[in-house]
């Protein structure tokens, strides 16, 4: 049975090498280099204390952004020596040096860790990044059909959903040079995690432990227009698992992003779970949720309740939480090298760059440390 939750809603000398931007601070009579690297535009978003989407929107020049907040982020930038104006370089190479990003939302640890892993590599050959949350199919529109500077990038990335699907011929209208990042296409270069293979681990993980099996899905339909197959092939691999085992699915339910949703959704399967009990959540952002929940009930994780997450969060080790652990900033890192390599002039057949999750047990399962 599919549920659906209710209302669902972390003392030498200074020697700096060319074109290395330094910032630096006078600290006992001397200078200290706070930063060896170029800034980032994550740098400025902590400094500013805003998301990197609203420092994205004050490099768009976009309307919605406040004066205020406008200038904070102005003031992070020249703190920082951030500029990533392109001006020069598109004059010199025909070229923006800026590589937009198309990805539904960076409010969460798993797109803040694949915009690290995307800026590392485009960074080195000094490509600046131009960030487009993903709302709905108009603002995808507007973008393709954009001719302003800020939209006129060399390359473009999408995140998790593949956009050309949404096309009558399953292609986007645009010239740019595409990669997916974090779902495999045919039809494109892509670097993914293999979703079905740490749906089936956690599955096979799932059957060797006591008690009844449920799951907890992410819903991932995007104003119900652009889809992931991501969650539903970690659905298909577990299902498999357990098939195989001969083990029943006793319920599973459906949440949206959102801790608060979540929680109402844990609740939901908590009041109709029999004890003991394992849930593989789809993601560790919901499998906290069912951890919050377990505790404000009384209940002994890792006994009476084990709780198996997928992506392996950097907080998931403090929480104890056994999940499938998928390398997120390599997977970025790949997705931009392939998107390098099609800029200076690769023109073969699209590639596939594939990953593999792997289980972390923890406390959840009941697995002691040192075991």
């Amino acid at each position: 049975m599919m549920s659906h939750g209710r209302g669902i809603g972390s003392g030498k000398a200074l020697s700096c090498a060319p074109r290395t931007r330094r910032v630096c601070t006078a600290l006992s009579g001397g200078l200290d280099c706070a930063a060896m690297r170029k800034p980032t535009i994550q740098d400025v978003a902590r400094r500013a204390g805003v998301g990197v989407g609203t420092v994205s929107r004050v490099l768009n020049n976009h309307a919605a952004v406040k004066p205020s907040t406008r200038d904070t982020v102005l003031r992070a930038m020249s703190d920082l020596n951030y500029t990533p104006n392109p001006h020069a370089r598109r004059i010199a190479g025909g070229r923006s040096y800026t590589v937009s990003v198309m990805l539904p939302i960076v409010s969460t640890d798993f797109y803040l860790r694949l915009l690290e892993g995307l800026e590392s590599a485009f960074q080195e050959q000094r490509y600046d990044l131009a960030i487009f949350p993903l709302l709905d199919r108009t603002r995808l529109e507007r973008y393709l059909s954009s001719h302003t500077l800020a939209y006129q990038a060399d390359g473009l990335v999408m995140a998790s959903y593949n956009l050309a699907d949404i096309f009558d011929d399953g292609v986007l209208p645009t010239r740019q040079p595409t990669v997916l990042v974090d779902a495999y296409s045919d039809r494109m270069d892509c670097a993914y995690v293999d979703n079905r293979l740490g749906g089936r681990l956690a599955g096979e993980l799932a059957v060797r432990l006591e008690g009844e099996v449920r799951a907890m899905w992410l819903e991932t339909d995007l104003d119900q227009v652009f889809k992931t197959l991501v969650i539903g092939e970690r659905r298909e691999g577990f299902l498999k698992a357990l098939a195989e085992a001969n083990v029943p699915l006793a319920g599973e339910y459906v949440s949206p992003l959102g801790s608060h949703a979540a929680r109402s959704v844990a609740g939901q399967l908590l009041d109709e779970a029999n004890f003991p009990l394992t849930v593989f959540a789809s993601a560790d952002v919901i499998a906290a949720a069912v951890l919050d929940e377990a505790q404000v009930r009384g209940l002994c994780v890792g006994k009476d309740l084990k709780v198996i997450g997928f992506d392996d969060q950097p907080w998931s080790a403090a929480r104890g939480l056994t999940t499938l652990h998928q390398p997120v900033e390599a997977m970025g890192r790949a997705a931009a090298e392939l998107l390098l390599s099609r800029l200076a002039g690769h023109g073969g057949p699209p590639r596939a760059r594939r990953f593999e999750p792997y289980v972390v047990e923890r406390a959840s399962t009941g697995h002691r440390s040192g075991m």
